[in-house]
């Protein structure tokens, strides 16, 4: 070759080369490669050594068809006179360029088909800023829809879930989730979530996210959270049981959240958005979902302050409601608790009358004992002294040792209505208590009534005297006879009751809690309501004159108030009564059958002193000759200082017998133990005509506490003594 036609070819590849932004490519027929300039390998990275005599194939994307996209564009230029495009084409090293291309044929002499010539130009900076111009048009245009809706959406599950769904529209994520904290009316929190992008059923065998490592960025308002893998993430996977997503888990690889906070601060929730490939989130990812958070949160502060003024609009109707009512009802309402205040005085004034009436009836009763005891005593003396062939004068005595002792029932009667008889309570069961009862109301009611007794299962023990209980259930069924002159029948009845707050209120000296009732009905003719509010005051009665003390339900109620219960009368003219006895549940300790003893009268043993102390003068002289006569050696004081006296200047007593009540400013209690600290083993025996005082706290007798109540007979006397002297 000549000199002559080489420098226009070598001439030729500089031009070439000179265009170092521009690829110049020439392709033989077959589309292989025979020219390659230095633009070619600034673009592409392959030498002209590399490339000639190969295709073009390797920089087009792999998942294209090469070899097809090659073939139309070389077909293009042949059939136009031009072919080409653009797109991604890859380079040697791995990366890849946005290349714009134009395909030309090569003509020898201007007529046959020689190859191409293939021109690229490197677009890459351009397409990215068309791409970001792009996207960020396209962001905005879903923060402006999502805007749109969230400015005008007041309900915040339809507004929580706009939010999710413009999240994974702007994000491109496969999935979504918004994970919020709600409060109820009642002011717990809990949390509440919507998803997008897969369907609810996804999520709901899983529980709620929790406050670990990876999600703590989130819902605690530290920022934007972005990963590329999030497996690969140093905090994922640090909690128990440290496997990251649980089992059956959506596929994250890439994963971006973002905290929503309230204008007050608080965390309201976070947005959370994943991908199975990863970094497909990007910066503008980031700025564009901090806006819809930022969107987000005002709207939930404005839904939430729609919904309070909603609440406090309805609460205002409801009060305005009520204000109308109440106004419409005052008149009755007010009229209601006049009553209602009403009965409750008159509650209180009834029970302070009772109260005064057993104050006063209480102390008669400790007055016309301790006569009783004089007259009782005496008698009994004459009856022992009379001789036997004086008939009359022995007929005269009994008769009035048997007045007296109507006198001393009376009394008994009286103090229990005041509550000042000693009481000695024991477990009961009352069920029991009546079984042993029956075959004496039979006798006692006669064969024209009907008796009914209906006991409950697993009834309740409670806690009371039984003689007293006994007594006063004889004297319910004696009236319930009395108001049934033609026959009928009487029903018994037990079960458990509960006496609430709101039955306490309006029933006094009642204590709420747990009772064992005793309910004992008839069929005969009831009482009007006067005479149910008077039927427990002392000496009120409806029978005839002669018929009734007054005093048998005065005794009921004084025994049920003093054993801490309560005593209730339901009646109707025509119809019948129903008296029902409320105790107190015993919630602990055993019932248990009680022998009684039977002891012959007793007399002292040889050489037993005992010291009476007693202020009255009769009833002195009577306990010290009665002592005499059972062979007691017997010291007498009237009051604590003189008995005193006699224990320290004398030999051990045995026994001291004292009232309770003493003048000189010490009481029987005082005297015993004074006496104790004189002789410490004394024995000591209390006689009363009522125990409201020292020995007897609330009713009760202290235990260890031996009573004697006045009136006395010898035999009494004799054995009481005995009994505590023999302990």
């Amino acid at each position: 070759m000549s000199s002559s036609t080489y420098l226009p070819a070598e001439r030729l590849q500089q031009i070439l080369d000179s265009a170092v932004d521009t690829g110049i490519i020439v392709l033989d027929m077959d589309g292989t490669v025979v020219g390659w300039s230095k633009g070619a390998s600034n673009l592409l990275g392959w030498t002209e050594d590399e490339m000639v005599g190969k295709t073009l194939l390797e920089i087009f994307p792999p998942d294209k068809d090469a070899a097809g996209l090659l073939a139309a564009e070389l077909a293009d230029a042949k059939a136009h006179g031009k072919g080409g495009g653009e797109g991604w084409r890859y380079r040697k090293d791995g990366g890849k360029i946005w290349a714009v291309g134009e395909t030309t044929p090569l003509f020898a002499n201007g007529q046959s088909l020689t190859g191409f010539v293939k021109i690229l130009r490197d677009r890459t900076t351009q397409r990215r800023t068309e791409s970001a111009l792009r996207e960020r048009t396209r962001a905005l245009e879903v923060l402006n829809r999502a805007g749109a809706i969230l400015s005008r959406e007041n309900d915040l599950e339809r507004l929580v879930q706009a939010v999710t769904d413009a999240g994974v529209e702007l994000t491109r994520a496969q999935f979504g989730a918004f994970f919020y904290n709600v409060t109820d009316h009642a002011g717990e929190s809990y949390m509440l979530y919507s998803l997008s992008g897969v369907p609810p059923e996804t999520f709901s065998q899983f529980p709620m996210p929790r406050n670990t490592a990876v999600f703590n960025a989130t819902f605690s308002g530290e920022g934007i959270v972005r990963s590329a893998d999030i497996r690969q993430d140093t905090r994922y996977g640090n909690n128990p049981p440290h496997a990251g997503m649980p089992e059956g888990h959506l596929p994250v690889r890439s994963y971006l959240a973002v905290p929503v906070v309230s204008r007050t601060g608080d965390v309201i929730g976070g947005l959370f958005f994943g991908h199975a490939a990863i970094d497909m989130f990007s910066e503008e990812s980031e700025r564009g979902l901090m806006g819809l958070a930022g969107e987000a949160a005002v709207a939930i502060d404005n839904a939430r302050l729609f919904e309070a003024a909603q609440r406090e609009l309805q609460e205002r109707r409801r009060a305005e409601d009520a204000l109308r009512q109440l106004n419409a009802h005052l008149e009755d309402l007010v009229s209601q608790k006049t009553d209602e205040l009403s009965r409750n005085a008159e509650a209180l004034r009834q029970a302070q009358k009772m109260e005064a009436i057993g104050q006063l009836t209480g102390g008669v009763a400790h007055d016309f004992n301790n006569l009783l005891q004089i007259i009782v005593g005496n008698l009994d003396t004459l009856l022992r002294n009379l001789p036997a062939d004086a008939g009359r004068l022995r007929r005269a005595a009994v008769q009035a040792m048997n007045g007296a002792g109507r006198a001393a029932a009376l009394t008994q009667r009286l103090l229990a209505f005041a509550r000042r008889q000693p009481l000695d309570p024991k477990p009961v069961d009352a069920n029991t208590l009546i079984r042993g009862m029956s075959d004496l109301l039979h006798r006692t009611l006669g064969e024209i009534y009907q008796i009914e007794i209906v006991l409950a299962g697993g009834l309740w023990k409670t806690e009371a005297d039984p003689n007293a209980l006994e007594s006063a259930l004889l004297n319910l069924a004696i009236n319930a006879r009395d108001a049934m002159p033609d026959g009928g029948k009487l029903t018994i009845e037990t079960f458990n009751a509960h006496l609430d707050e709101a039955y306490s209120t309006n029933h006094a000296e009642v204590m709420p809690g747990q009772y064992v009732a005793i309910s004992i009905s008839d069929t005969g003719s009831g009482m009007d309501v006067d005479t149910v509010a008077r039927a427990f005051e002392p000496f009120f009665t409806t029978k005839e004159q002669g018929k009734g003390t007054g005093l048998g339900l005065s005794q009921v109620y004084g025994f049920a108030k003093q054993s801490k219960g309560h005593v209730k009368i339901y009646s109707e003219l025509g119809e019948g009564t129903s008296v029902k006895i409320y105790l107190p549940r015993l919630l602990s300790g055993q019932v248990e059958e009680e022998t009684i003893e039977r002891l012959p009268l007793p007399e002292a043993a040889a050489g037993e002193i005992i010291l009476v102390v007693e202020d009255d003068p009769d009833v002195l002289a009577y306990s010290v000759e009665s002592l005499k006569e059972l062979g007691y050696r017997v010291l007498e004081a009237k009051d604590g200082p003189t008995a005193l006296q006699i224990l320290t200047a004398n030999q051990p007593v045995d026994l001291v017998f004292t009232d309770v009540v003493l003048p000189g400013g010490m009481s029987g209690a005082d005297v015993i133990t004074k006496a104790r600290e004189v002789q410490p083993f004394v024995k000591a025996l209390f006689t009363t005509g009522y125990s409201r005082n020292a020995i007897v706290h609330h009713g009760r007798l202290d235990k260890g506490v031996h009573l004697l109540q006045k009136p006395f007979s010898l035999k009494d006397l004799a054995v009481r003594i005995r009994s505590v002297l023999d302990r």
